[in-house]
């Protein structure tokens, strides 16, 4: 009998992560928010979505798609929520009412979001259960046709932290089936700090808004716009994140090693790394400054990684310019002010 997973989520990573384990066999139901059900249209009819790329290809008959979150919660044990930071909270209020304590839920990424569920779960009366994020998502991918996912590059050493970090051990052995090569962190704090998104997004951003907005997005971000310069200005901004790290009682390492770690490119400092990727070079910019490469990445990312170094007494300065200046490209007042989340340390 095939191992049932939920998988909550309708964009890019959801589906190529539904396709691909269906394709080696696991039955997945897909489920959105009703509000969101629009992002399923394109495939609901036929129940298939067509794989491409270097995982498993072909049509992947999805065994359920659905917008009924209590039944999709009932489907599987194990929740894989594969959604931007920002609809973290809405997933977790939405789940909380049917949510068992034999559930485990993994943000994929997460981006310190298993502490935002925790308050939020705790808050709603909801039963204890098992969280757990990863660092970064398990594939560089994009819907590249409605009713089609491409997968460009998997993620070798994807990153594992779980709240409580008692249940590490069992969370990994339970996604190592399907994900290779996860390496844990010691906590789910640890995890969070390594995300690596916020890291390169809002300084290559913003230090491309001039093109991306002349070409719509019209090049390869991370062959074309991740330069020498802009990568010496994305480890300045990683110095200050693991400052942060080590005032918490974390050593982590580098983005450049990170990159290597996950299988991005071969080693070497972060320019040579991203330069030599066979599938980050796929990538083309977004296609406006209103995206979540600044909408997410700076309120959940930057922003938040800013306010734990407050609280312990750690600067990081070029943290806060990119903040203020995604504030005033993004058109809100300020994101430290705006941002959703507030991490209780």
């Amino acid at each position: 009998m095939s191992e049932h997973i939920t998988i909550l989520g309708g964009g890019n990573t959801a589906f190529a992560t539904a396709a691909n384990l269906t394709l080696k066999g696991f039955a997945i139901t897909l489920c959105e928010l009703p509000e969101f059900g629009h992002t399923l249209e394109p495939v609901r009819d036929q129940g298939v979505i067509h794989l491409v790329g270097v995982e498993a290809t072909g049509a992947a008959k999805i065994h359920c798609m659905t917008t009924d979150i209590e039944a999709a919660l009932n489907a599987s044990d194990l929740i894989l929520l594969i959604v931007p930071a920002y609809a973290h909270k809405p997933f977790a209020l939405a789940c909380a009412p049917h949510l068992r304590p034999e559930h485990i839920v993994v943000l994929m990424p997460g981006t310190l979001g298993t502490l935002e569920w925790a308050t939020l779960l705790r808050d709603q009366g909801a039963a204890d259960i098992v969280l757990a994020e990863v660092d970064t998502a398990p594939y560089v991918c994009r819907k590249t046709a409605p009713d089609t996912a491409t997968i460009w590059g998997t993620v070798t050493g994807l990153g594992l932290g779980v709240l409580p970090a008692t249940a590490t051990d069992r969370v990994c052995a339970r996604l190592a089936s399907f994900f290779s090569g996860i390496q844990t962190y010691p906590t789910a704090m640890a995890c969070g700090l390594s995300a690596m998104n916020p890291v390169v997004h809002p300084a290559g951003v913003l230090m491309n808004a001039g093109r991306i907005e002349y070409s719509h997005g019209e090049f390869y971000f991370y062959e074309e716009g991740v330069s020498p310069a802009v990568a010496e200005t994305i480890m300045a901004v990683d110095a200050e994140r693991r400052a942060i790290a080590t005032a918490l009682g974390y050593d982590l390492g580098g983005a450049d090693e990170a990159f290597y770690r996950a299988g991005f490119g071969p080693r070497g400092d972060l320019w040579a790394t991203i330069n030599g990727s066979l599938m980050l070079t796929q990538l083309k910019a977004p296609g406006s400054l209103k995206s979540r490469w600044l909408s997410e990445d700076i309120p959940y990312g930057l922003s938040t990684w800013h306010d734990v170094g407050v609280q312990y007494g750690v600067d990081a300065p070029l943290m806060r310019g990119l903040v203020d200046i995604g504030s005033v490209v993004m058109g809100v007042v300020r994101y430290r002010q705006a941002a959703a989340r507030q991490p209780t340390l």
